[in-house]
């Protein structure tokens, strides 16, 4: 059992668990869209990004990527670039391709993509590699402070 299952059953969130097989992938959001059999537009990956010391984490869906000019205005930052793997991995306690948007080392603003709104569901990363958790954005939204902000491209 991830922290970001942990999370959701302490918060009494509803989510169901998605697990699929999983290697090193270019692009572990697709991969897992592909196993799972949905759409790519419903299977949604964590991404962190930064300006200075401030870390935010935007979630996108894994057919697309995360504008940085939009996720910055979501946010109130001035500008944001990407983290380098290995700090995401530090900084979030998470493997790539594992990166979880639940129970962080540190909690940290968190953007979900507009479109996120049009499922009653969507998979984000479970905290580890090959295991996605279905969640309400709308309970997100509500239990955890997640904004929510059209940061998909």
């Amino acid at each position: 059992m991830t922290p970001a299952i942990k999370l959701l059953e302490k918060l009494k969130i509803p989510f169901t668990l998605h697990p699929y097989e999983c290697e090193a992938h270019d692009d572990f959001g697709k991969h897992a869209a592909s196993q799972l059999g949905l759409p790519e537009a419903q299977v949604f990956k964590t991404l962190i990004a930064h300006h200075d010391k401030q870390a935010v984490v935007a979630i996108v869906p894994s057919s697309g990527m995360c504008s940085l000019k939009q996720l910055a205005k979501a946010t109130g930052l001035k500008k944001v670039e990407m983290l380098a793997p290995a700090e995401a991995e530090k900084l979030t306690g998470y493997k790539v391709g594992g990166i979880s948007p639940l129970a962080q080392k540190k909690r940290l603003p968190t953007v979900l993509d507009a479109s996120a709104l049009q499922f009653d569901r969507v998979l984000v990363s479970g905290g580890k590699r090959g295991l996605s958790v279905g969640v309400s954005p709308r309970d997100m939204q509500e239990k955890m402070g997640w904004l929510i902000a059209p940061i998909g491209e």
